[in-house]
């Protein structure tokens, strides 16, 4: 951890001088990369370690090869990019790596003295000063979605006009129906034909098959993996957890992720009984919090059974229209349209892993993550569930209130114990 803290700090004394500062990130993430392969942290699955491998070597890409990358958000339909060969930077995993070497803070203050609100999410409030402080690399494009974060289409456009790179944006309805599938498959359409001119190269749908194909065999290992987790104790972390949204996400489809689920139903199956306290957590993991680090991280007491963004969308897409399979993937997703679908979502996952708690943080920033706290509130209410929610920020570390989160959630704590 000192080493980390020692890394950011080097980067933070030259963001003056953004040459330098981005040679220090690349240089950071080659050495992270060789690290990893030789010193594996043993206490962790091997399906962890390889996921770990999967999210480093996605932002050194990028860094490598900035003109065969794009800018995309958690639910772009990176399937497309993926058959065409070109890799996707995810922005939210950007921000997260960057606030894990301690720089958010500098990043933040950049993106709000150019004029970006304090009540943005912090996600999009490290990624815009990355962009002002010059640490990103420009891209040939960028594409997002208009779908569950306000915050998404204003920052993409910013930094596209700023970096001079064409922007694609994907609007997706609330409603689901035959009309809005055609309106979505008809801008996928549109999409494909500005990257195929903007990268020289076509998309090959017979390769969109073989990706989509990837994709339903992952998902049908991860609701293998779902079924474990109510009987077995993985040994992991928030941190881990966060790391899925790769796996769950951007990089579905591709074949190390296909290589990933198969370790991690092979772990979650050799994994020892959960004898502890299972918790399950909705929308995102504060992995940077204090009192949570000490309670859940490898935890032999409260065990972390996941979090629903990892399964927001568990269907087959069907290979005979590709297109019309991710325009329904896009719209059905349990965070699109009515909160029902989301209740539903949540109820099917307490099923499966039986927690013994659940914790709802919600993100500052993020109206999504408070929108529907009562509903909540009401359905584990009558499932007799413990469920808690507390508020704080998940990137910006000094935005959170340590002492009022540890006295709520060691009661809380305490609650589960005593059940």
């Amino acid at each position: 951890m000192n080493a980390i803290k020692s890394y950011g700090n080097i980067i933070t004394k030259n963001l003056s001088d953004s040459k330098k500062a981005l040679a220090y990130l690349k240089l950071g993430l080659n050495i992270a990369g060789v690290y990893l392969s030789l010193f594996p942290d043993r206490k962790v699955p091997a399906s962890l370690q390889f996921l770990q491998k999967i999210c480093v070597n996605s932002i050194k890409d990028y860094f490598n090869h900035p003109d065969n990358s794009m800018w995309v958000n958690i639910f772009s339909p990176t399937e497309i990019l993926h058959a065409m060969g070109v890799n996707p930077l995810f922005i939210e995993a950007y921000s997260g790596f960057l606030a894990g070497i301690s720089i958010e803070g500098q990043l933040i203050d950049a993106a709000e003295a150019a004029g970006i609100s304090n009540s943005l999410c912090s996600f999009h409030k490290v990624f815009l000063g990355s962009g002002e402080l010059n640490l990103l690399k420009k891209c040939k494009m960028s594409i997002t979605t208009s779908m569950i974060c306000d915050g998404n289409i204003g920052t993409f456009r910013y930094l596209s006009e700023k970096y001079q790179t064409p922007l694609y944006i994907l609007d997706i309805p609330y409603e689901y129906n035959k009309e809005n599938v055609n309106y979505v498959k008809n801008q996928l359409q549109e999409m494909i034909r500005n990257i195929e001119e903007i990268f020289g190269r076509k998309l090959d749908m017979d390769r969109l098959k073989e990706v989509i194909a990837r994709e339903n065999q992952s998902k049908e290992l991860l609701k293998k993996y779902l079924e474990n987790l109510a009987l077995k104790n993985l040994s992991t972390s928030m941190t881990y957890e966060l790391y899925m949204l790769f796996a769950s996400h951007v990089f579905l489809g591709r074949e190390e992720t296909l290589s990933f689920y198969r370790m991690l139903l092979e772990d979650i199956q050799r994994a020892p009984d959960r004898r502890g306290k299972g918790i399950f957590f909705i929308h995102v993991p504060p992995l940077f919090e204090k009192n949570f680090i000490k309670y859940f991280n490898f935890s032999p007491e409260f065990s972390i059974l996941g979090f629903d963004l990892n399964y927001d969308f568990l269907d087959e897409i069907e290979l005979r229209d590709p297109l019309e399979g991710i325009a329904r993937k896009l719209l059905l997703n349990s965070y699109n349209g009515s909160f029902d679908r989301k209740i539903a979502l949540i109820d099917m996952l307490m099923e499966k892993t039986r927690p013994d708690g659940v914790i709802h943080f919600c993100h500052f920033g993020c109206k999504q993550a408070l929108g529907g706290i009562y509903l909540l509130q009401r359905y584990f209410r009558e499932k007799n569930i413990p469920f808690l929610t507390l508020d704080g920020d998940v990137i910006d570390k000094k935005n959170n209130q340590e002492g009022q989160t540890k006295t709520r959630l060691e009661a809380f704590l305490e609650i589960i114990r005593n059940r």
